[in-house]
């Protein structure tokens, strides 16, 4: 590959417009540039959880390949009519998720971010990656987007919060649990 940028300011965004990768220019706040900002937004988190020193080998290839599928995520979206993601990519999220969700004793509670820095890095993302799953959504009303996407957004999700489970427990930290106040009638 050839050296792809070789200036980082061209000034052609300076208008409030950006160009997605077909050329075509769009407003920066266009839904599809909100959902592939959104996703490079979760890629950055995920790299905060893969900056930590104590990560199972297991879950650092994992996320090492997430960061991978994110990028192409992204670059379906600002490609419209592309297709990158595809069902092996789900399917790959969801063997890792049983893999991981096996080893765990069974949720009886809901769990508070944190339990350690790699934990809490891991809900953050979980979070993240909510918010880009509903940009898809909401992009989907306006614009053809594949379903292979929101899949592999929606079951990433699930493991990012399974990582974050793991990783609370293997960090020796240990989940935080939410502890419930008891709910009163309200005025």
């Amino acid at each position: 590959m050839g050296h792809r940028l070789t200036r980082i300011y061209t000034r052609t965004g300076d208008d409030g417009s950006t160009g997605l990768g077909d050329g075509q220019r769009v407003d920066k706040d266009d839904l599809r540039v909100c959902a592939f900002g959104d996703v490079d937004e979760l890629n950055s988190a995920v790299g905060l959880v893969l900056a930590q020193t104590e990560l199972p080998d297991a879950i650092r290839a994992a996320l090492e390949q997430v960061q991978h599928d994110l990028f192409n995520l992204g670059g379906e979206l600002c490609m419209p009519g592309v297709a990158i993601i595809q069902p092996q990519d789900v399917t790959r999220l969801e063997q890792q998720l049983d893999a991981l969700n096996a080893e765990l004793p069974p949720l009886r509670n809901f769990i508070l971010p944190g339990g350690g820095p790699a934990a809490a890095h891991s809900h953050l993302a979980r979070t993240i990656c909510r918010r880009a799953e509903r940009s898809l959504v909401s992009l989907s009303r306006r614009e053809t987007v594949r379903p292979e996407t929101r899949h592999y957004l929606n079951r990433l999700s699930d493991l990012l919060f399974v990582m974050a489970r793991a990783l609370a427990r293997s960090s020796g930290h240990g989940e935080v649990l939410w502890q419930a106040r008891p709910a009163v009638a309200a005025d």
